[in-house]
């Protein structure tokens, strides 16, 4: 294609592209909806209020590349340029559901709320949380590089890993076992088709195939009564139109998100890192994107979507050199964009969540949990392998939280129940809750100091760890309190301090260890 030519907007893999791509987004916004109505969230918030703007960052962001696509093959003369895939990001878009507005959600009725009320007052505060997360990411694409410098691959890959692992991999693996008959089928053909890399009938998609497998067992199996308890049938089609027009709704959730920043601020740090990871990818692969309009372009969906109602961030895709390899386009990118877009605003993206069991859906979770979690080991050097493990077990813990459903035991009328006697110690269900709290930079600091010792760097190791005990006295990880709050210590009551003391005492010890050790290398003869 000579430079002045005009690219075609459609080639034959852009259908390909485009399913493989729908797919990842309705399995996202399925298991968001699912989780959300699990805490008793009403299901027409979910679909007339957070659809819509959280769709709409979709269809400006996939727009955006779409352009961006075409320029770039106008100007190399080239007519093999991929669009850069833009989706809702899988770990953080399930993240906020589990972790911070279905917990919210919770907390209001407690407060009082009526279901309605709550209801609203969550999905401002994760209007909030988006435009929090979109302004974070706006100003963090102008020092991308410099955050790459100064935090360990280890402790970026390893803390998203954790996230995909446990909340993105095994907990869609619960769903998929309560209908084993559909949803472990779909996975298996997931895991030959994408794992195995096996060519599929016809050059379809995987994905697709599992999908349209999936549905067919559970359609077909589920009126005969062959699935048990695991079929229902699906609800009557509704039109729940929602336009996503700007407001300023999400100012009245801003004082709500200071309990979870310590986890609303990493997943927007995460993002960042991942677009560059991308845009590295996308190069490798031939397309040379310039990385600062990347994250421009996925920071500004996310903020514009925060500001008309969404409540799940978007994120560039790192499969763009698989979809190159199926012969997509920058025409997959736009009927995504356009498909989602539009479903959001005019409902039927609501219906097709509603249709489509979590058991069909969820297998594409946890194949994506898979590609996460290898990545991080993949990405970093082997001899950083034992911290990317190191920083799992804080989202061990908070899942663990998560599934024992009641952190109560944290407050001071239950001493006894934490503490036991003076011969047991700290009880096993209050440390869970503490360490999951704030998992992510937990993660963060765990393998970032891992890796300054294996590196044979322990001063540095020791300045990271006592990082982590300045963190640990706001509550900024491991907070005393249930939700996960930051606080002021000297705020706190006696019992809870004395679990915060604890705690930063520990990092504090092994800080002054390192310090110890940092110097006896050195006077060590050669």
């Amino acid at each position: 294609m000579s430079a002045r030519a005009t690219p075609r907007w459609f080639a034959p893999g852009d259908l390909n592209g485009f399913l493989g791509l729908l797919v990842d987004n309705l399995s996202i916004l399925s298991f968001l909806a699912i989780v959300l109505q699990g805490f008793g969230f009403p299901a027409e918030i979910i679909y007339a209020h957070m659809f819509p703007g959280t769709a709409l960052g979709v269809l400006l962001g996939n727009l955006a590349y779409t352009v961006m696509a075409r320029r770039l093959a106008r100007r190399s003369g080239r007519d093999d340029v991929t669009a850069m895939p833009l989706g809702l990001d899988a770990p953080t878009s399930i993240g906020m559901a589990l972790l911070v507005l279905g917990p919210a959600f919770l907390g209001y009725r407690k407060d009082g709320m009526d279901e309605h009320a709550a209801a609203l007052a969550t999905w401002q505060l994760g209007m909030a949380a988006l435009v929090v997360m979109g302004v974070l990411k706006f100003v963090l694409s102008f020092f991308g590089a410099w955050v790459q410098r100064h935090v360990p691959r280890a402790g970026l890959l390893g803390s998203i890993a954790g996230i995909a692992l446990v909340l993105m991999g095994f907990l869609p693996l619960l769903e998929i076992m309560q209908v084993p008959v559909v949803g472990f089928a779909g996975l298996g053909v997931v895991l030959y088709a994408l794992v195995a890399r096996a060519r599929m009938p016809f050059g379809l998609p995987g994905v697709l195939v599992a999908f349209a497998a999936g549905l067919l067992l559970y359609l077909t199996l589920g009126p005969l009564g062959w699935l048990g308890h695991g079929y229902q049938p699906p609800p009557p089609w509704q039109w729940r139109v929602g336009l996503p027009w700007p407001n300023l709704q999400w100012l009245g959730g801003l004082p709500r998100t200071l309990p979870y920043l310590p986890l609303i601020l990493p997943f927007g740090l995460l993002m960042v890192v991942g677009g560059i990871n991308v845009s590295e990818s996308a190069r490798a692969a031939g397309d040379d994107y310039v990385t600062r309009d990347i994250l421009l372009v996925e920071a500004l969906a996310t903020l514009i979507a925060g500001c008309c109602g969404g409540v799940a961030q978007t994120t560039p895709y790192i499969g763009q050199p698989a979809y190159k390899a199926m012969g997509a386009r920058s025409g997959y990118t736009l009927l995504t964009g356009l498909v989602v877009g539009l479903g959001g605003m005019l409902g039927y993206l609501a219906n097709l969540v509603e249709l489509l069991p979590m058991a069909v859906l969820a297998p594409i979770l946890v194949f994506v949990a898979i590609s996460i979690t290898t990545q991080a080991f993949e990405a970093t050097p082997q001899r950083y392998a034992a911290a990317v493990v190191f920083s799992f077990f804080p989202a061990i813990a908070r899942m663990l939280a998560i599934k024992l459903g009641d952190p109560s035991y944290l407050a001071p009328e239950h001493a006894v129940a934490m503490f036991g006697d003076a011969s047991h110690g700290v009880s096993e269900l209050a440390v869970i809750t503490v360490l999951g709290n704030g998992f992510i930079i937990t993660s963060m600091v765990w393998a970032s100091f891992v890796v300054a010792m294996i590196d044979g760097r322990p001063l540095r190791a020791a300045l990271i760890v006592l990082l982590g005990g300045a963190l640990t006295l706001f509550g900024v990880i491991h907070s005393v309190r249930p939700g996960g709050d930051i606080y002021l210590p000297w705020s706190l009551d006696p019992f809870a301090r004395s679990m915060v003391w604890q705690f930063a005492g520990g990092y504090l010890a092994l800080a002054v260890l390192l310090i110890l050790l940092s110097l006896s290398r050195r006077s060590a003869p050669a």
